[in-house]
């Protein structure tokens, strides 16, 4: 019997376009009904057989996953590739995390964005795979040339880049995921002041001159 874990997926511009067809039904009926909602009313959704998105995805859970790769590529893929050509550029560190925590900011908080990402804090215990998605098309695609671009950084002295970049991410965006979970979105003027000093504080903290004398 052939291994199923081997069949090719459907290949073409046909077959892109019912994938594309499908990944959009499934994200409206997620949103609409949440992770238990059947494949026949996503199938119909998107007006393909169940078959169909099987041969496509394979499962629901493999379908979720590329729902959240795909809403995080559209809200974020912009503002990564922005400010990989901002560091590529040696532009100034503190414009870049500034353009890049706007751009965080404005894919984030998008509601359908944090819809999706609240329906994964309802699923993860169940299915893990999809908090980790998350995290891959997420916060842990900007981690790498974010750390690559503070390492450059000679006025900069970071001992622990991995809780930097958290500490970072906690005082641009991570407001907004917390607000959201009380149904509020914070205020334009709020979340730029957010960014402006949010960027000024973790700069000043982790800037050499006076190093041993910083305080929070």
């Amino acid at each position: 019997m052939k291994d199923s874990t081997t069949k090719r997926k459907p290949a073409g511009e046909r077959a892109a376009r019912k994938r594309t067809a499908i990944i959009s039904a499934a994200r409206e009926q997620f949103l609409r009904h949440g992770f238990g909602v059947g494949m026949d009313q996503i199938a119909t959704e998107a007006g393909v057989s169940k078959v169909t998105i099987y041969n496509h995805f394979g499962g629901k859970e493999d379908l979720f996953t590329e729902v959240v790769g795909d809403a995080l590529e559209q809200a974020l893929g912009d503002s990564a590739r922005a400010m990989d050509r901002r560091l590529a550029a040696d532009e100034d560190i503190r414009d870049v995390l500034v353009a890049a925590a706007r751009g965080w900011v404005e894919g984030i908080a998008q509601d359908e964005v944090l819809a999706l990402r609240a329906l994964i804090a309802a699923e993860s215990r169940r299915f893990p795979q999809l908090g980790r998605a998350w995290r891959a098309q997420g916060p842990d695609r900007f981690a790498e040339p974010l750390a690559v671009a503070l390492r450059r950084c000679e006025d900069l002295d970071i001992p622990d880049m991995q809780v930097a970049i958290l500490q970072f991410y906690a005082l641009v965006l991570y407001p907004h995921i917390v607000h959201s979970g009380y149904g509020e979105r914070l205020a334009p003027d709020l979340a730029e002041r957010l960014v402006e000093r949010g960027v000024d504080m973790f700069l000043s903290y982790y800037r050499t001159p006076g190093g041993a004398d910083r305080t929070v």
